[in-house]
C-alpha cells in the first residue's frame, strides 16, 4: 500500500527530534517517552507521536520508545544511513564556518566539494577540501553522483550560482544568501536567513521591555 504523502512540516521536526536522541545516547539512555522528548523541546508529546506513527509503530504503550531504534529508523527516514555527498559554492567565511562543522560532525551527509569565482581561493583548502572553480562545476557534480548543494554566495551571484546547480542536476538547496530564489524546476529550496531570524528576536526583546 501507497505511504500517505508526509507533510514538509513532520519532515522538518524529525531532525530535531534525532538531534536530541542522539543526546540521549550519549548520555547512555536507553528508554524514551514522548512525553519527555516533548517536555524537552517544547513541543507536544501527541504531535511528536503522531509524527513517528506516519512512518510505523515505533514505541511501546507504558514503555515509550527504545532509543537506540528511534534513531537508526529516523536515519533511514531522513536516508542518513547512507553516504549523502554535498557540494558547497561560496568559500567565503560563512562557507568556512559550515564546512569546517560539517567536517567535525563526521556524519553521512557530507560536504564532498567546494567551489568559489575568487582566484584568490582556488586550489586552497578548507578542512582537507580543495577549492574548485565554478568552471569544473558540472564536471564534479555528474562524476559524483551529488544531488544536494549549499549556497554561501553574495546576494547577487546567487541566483546565477543556483540556475548553474540546477542545470547540472542539483535536486535540493540550502541557500544562505539574503535573497529568494526563483526556479520553474522540481528542486526543493530551503532558505536560511539568519538576519530576518535575529530581527525576528529582536521584536520579542523590545516587545518584554515594552511590557515591563
Amino acid at each position: 500500500m501507497k505511504q500517505a504523502k508526509i507533510s514538509e512540516a513532520v519532515v522538518k521536526r524529525l531532525p530535531i527530534y534525532l538531534r536530541y536522541l542522539l543526546h540521549m545516547q550519549q548520555m547512555q539512555i536507553h528508554t524514551v517517552s514522548s512525553q519527555h522528548i516533548g517536555k524537552v523541546l517544547d513541543l507536544n508529546p501527541a504531535q511528536i507521536r503522531k509524527d513517528l506513527a506516519s512512518f510505523g509503530e515505533f514505541g511501546k504503550k507504558g514503555i515509550g520508545y527504545d532509543v537506540d531504534y528511534l534513531v537508526e529508523k529516523i536515519r533511514h527516514i531522513l536516508k542518513l544511513d547512507r553516504e549523502i555527498a554535498v557540494v558547497l559554492v561560496g568559500a567565503g567565511h560563512l562557507g568556512h564556518a559550515i564546512s569546517n562543522y560539517n567536517a567535525y560532525l563526521k556524519d553521512n551527509m557530507r560536504i564532498a566539494a567546494i567551489f568559489d569565482a575568487d582566484p584568490a581561493k582556488l586550489g586552497t583548502q578548507i578542512a582537507g577540501i580543495t577549492i574548485q572553480p565554478l568552471e569544473e562545476l558540472n564536471e564534479t557534480i555528474a562524476s559524483r553522483h551529488i544531488r544536494l548543494a549549499i549556497i554561501t554566495v553574495p546576494a547577487p551571484a546567487a541566483q546565477k550560482v543556483a540556475d548553474q546547480l540546477i542545470a547540472a542536476g542539483i535536486e535540493g538547496i540550502l541557500n544562505f544568501a539574503p535573497v529568494s530564489i526563483r526556479t520553474d524546476r522540481d528542486v526543493k529550496i530551503y532558505n536560511a536567513d539568519v538576519t530576518s531570524s535575529l530581527q525576528s528576536l529582536a521584536f520579542y526583546l523590545n516587545e518584554k521591555k515594552e511590557n515591563t
